[in-house]
């Protein structure tokens, strides 16, 4: 095989060298990615150690925050290894398992949203059912469904990206290895691979974007219904946060795919910017959003702040104001 005859070269990313401050943008996506990596394992330490959070929408939080993790550190990783070290060659399996999981995560974290809508459209419309229907070993069993999934879709490119053949050093112009890029980079007439990716943007994009959408539009309606003002605010509390997270993974996709469909053909270099929004931004709002905003998880981090005496005591007064 060609590609056995390169594996041992590896990629070599050139993404990063028209700029001139790489240490600086490689320093920013470090500080990105830790935050990311803080925020998520906040969010997953708070709900795996609390028992009263073991129900089914905070499941869907873990399932999230497992997805942004692993979704920002198939790229983030690839990316400050070339800023920072100035190692620009990235080895053949490295790149291919970077890859396997960037899509996977992009893939899974779509129809996690999608669960996430639809467990709010049933707390809302059917709240005396909800605990009949939305039970936790359903949930579970709707989240092995999406990874399977995604492992199966996914699986599939990347065994289409391994027989692809490699005719010299391989190079990848965009900042990370994802699918286009390392067909690309391959000796063969890209087009024909790129309609089961195509297909898969089209189904998230024009299947579940919509779908998601419809459900809150039915969320909306529902929560005017309301008679109870206590009830209203916090189900407008709860589906605003979702929105959020929904648009910020969303929004970068649509902006592209608007500014193509207008006539504006972005540069080399605002692909990748691009591309880096998309990949780091959502990861790092997600647990930012539910932190802040769900009264649980807020609460649950106040108590390890106020008790466990991790701030001083004349700061605490602040702290009961910053998180109630």
């Amino acid at each position: 095989m060609a590609n056995e005859n390169y594996s041992l070269h590896g990629f070599i990313i050139t993404g990063f060298d028209h700029l001139q401050n790489q240490k600086l943008l490689g320093f920013l996506i470090l500080i990105t990615y830790m935050l990311i990596l803080l925020g998520n394992g906040i969010n997953l330490c708070i709900i795996l150690t609390d028992r009263h959070l073991h129900k089914p929408m905070y499941i869907l939080i873990c399932n999230l925050a497992v997805i942004d993790i692993m979704f920002s550190s198939s790229c983030s990783t690839t990316m400050i290894s070339v800023l920072l070290t100035e190692i620009k060659t990235i080895s053949y399996y490295s790149c291919i398992s970077s890859m396997f999981f960037y899509h996977l995560g992009d893939i899974t974290v779509c129809m996690a949203l999608t669960l996430m809508a639809i467990d709010r459209l049933i707390a809302i419309r059917l709240p005396l059912r909800y605990y009949s229907i939305v039970t936790n070993s359903r949930t579970c069993f709707l989240i092995f469904l999406t990874w399977l999934i995604g492992f199966t879709v996914i699986g599939f490119l990347a065994s289409v990206v391994e027989s692809v053949p490699y005719c010299h050093q391989p190079v990848i112009k965009y900042v990370f290895c994802d699918h286009p890029s390392l067909i690309r980079a391959a000796c063969v007439d890209p087009e024909p691979y790129f309609f089961i990716p195509v297909m898969i943007s089209l189904w998230m994009l024009c299947g579940q974007f919509p779908f998601i959408m419809c459900t809150y539009a039915v969320l909306a309606y529902s929560v005017t219904k309301l008679s109870n003002n206590s009830s209203k605010k916090q189900m407008i509390s709860t589906c605003s946060s979702h929105l959020v997270v929904l648009f910020s993974y969303y929004a970068p996709k649509l902006v592209s795919i608007l500014l193509t469909r207008i006539g504006v053909v972005l540069n080399l270099t605002e692909r990748n910017a691009v591309l880096i929004v998309a990949s780091l931004i959502p990861p790092l709002i997600n647990p930012t959003v539910y932190c802040t905003r769900t009264k649980e998880i807020r609460k649950r981090l106040a108590d390890v702040f106020l008790h466990k005496k991790i701030v001083p005591h004349h700061l605490k007064v602040i702290s009961i104001a910053l998180f109630s």
